[in-house]
């Protein structure tokens, strides 16, 4: 029968062949048990909270080009009055309207003399555009000046108070107040499906994008100036994905296992530096060294 016994790793030492505890050892022994408890709570604190993993994959949705895009747009034009102020939406799917109205608020600024535009509107999953005019107006203003500065521009669901990292409101305090009069504007945006899910399974549909800027000048068939300015957007097949989880607790177990371990490894080793380095100058002072 096979003692099992034989496969005992933690033998323990007879008593007369112990050294004798020490001041040093009782330090170092303090401080390891000190070190592997703030580093057990630390491990702890990182397991119970919930950490947001990211990831990418390509969107291959066959229902996208039927799907909507909430777009949330607060912009101000401190040089046009509101009765002039509109907005036209454009996509690729044959979508033209002019003076879209729904969901919108025209805010009075300067005694008449400026507005700021708010919307909530919906645009196609196709590349497209929408862009803030006076084409509806009833009565063309003499003087168009589309200076203006953007408040926020958002795709999707907010998501503004989740922490999360990314472009989602690239565009908010872009200041355009400082340009000639008669410029038109134009910014073309690269927009990114974004997902975020929770612990929970929440879901959370939003948009991040980049933008580039340029202005020139614009003229009607008539020859008249007729500046505008333009958001033109692009869809990126990339979609990314946020997720908001707690680590598993065989990691958790696994960085407790290797900070005890590993911190009674050093322990040790700096213990035994010391009481051989104390050895080698005791018998240094008695004369002892050969």
């Amino acid at each position: 029968m096979v003692d099992l016994r034989r496969f005992d790793v933690y033998r323990k030492i007879p008593k007369d062949l112990k050294e004798d505890p020490t001041n040093t050892g009782a330090i170092i022994s303090l401080c390891c048990c000190f070190f592997i408890t703030f580093l057990f709570f630390s491990e702890l604190f990182a397991y119970l909270s919930l950490e947001v993993v990211s990831e990418l994959y390509v969107e291959s949705s066959e229902n996208d080009s039927n799907e909507k895009i909430a777009v949330q747009l607060n912009i101000t034009l401190p040089k046009l009055s509101c009765s002039a102020v509109g907005l036209d939406i454009q996509d690729d799917m044959g979508r033209h309207e002019v003076g879209f109205v729904e969901n919108t608020n025209k805010i009075v600024l300067n005694e008449g003399k400026g507005c700021r535009f708010e919307g909530k509107f919906y645009i196609n999953k196709v590349p497209g555009n929408f862009h803030v005019s006076t084409h509806s107006a009833a009565n063309q203003p003499a003087d168009i000046d589309m200076s203006h500065f953007i408040d926020e521009l958002m795709f999707g669901d907010d998501v503004s108070q989740l922490g999360l990292t990314g472009g989602f409101n690239t565009l908010r305090g872009k200041d355009k107040t400082n340009v000639q009069a008669i410029e038109s504007h134009e910014y073309h945006m690269k927009i990114v499906p974004t997902i975020y899910e929770d612990n929970k399974g929440t879901k959370l549909q939003s948009f991040q994008y980049t933008s580039a800027y340029k202005s020139f000048l614009s003229f009607h068939h008539t020859g008249r100036m007729m500046p505008a300015i333009w958001f033109r957007y692009d869809l990126n097949p990339i979609t990314v994905k946020y997720s908001r989880r707690r680590k598993h607790f065989y990691t958790f177990l696994t960085s407790v296992c290797a900070i005890i371990g590993g911190t009674c490894t050093v322990a040790s080793l700096i213990y035994s530096i010391i009481f051989t380095t104390s050895k080698y100058f005791r018998k240094h002072e008695i004369g002892k060294l050969s």
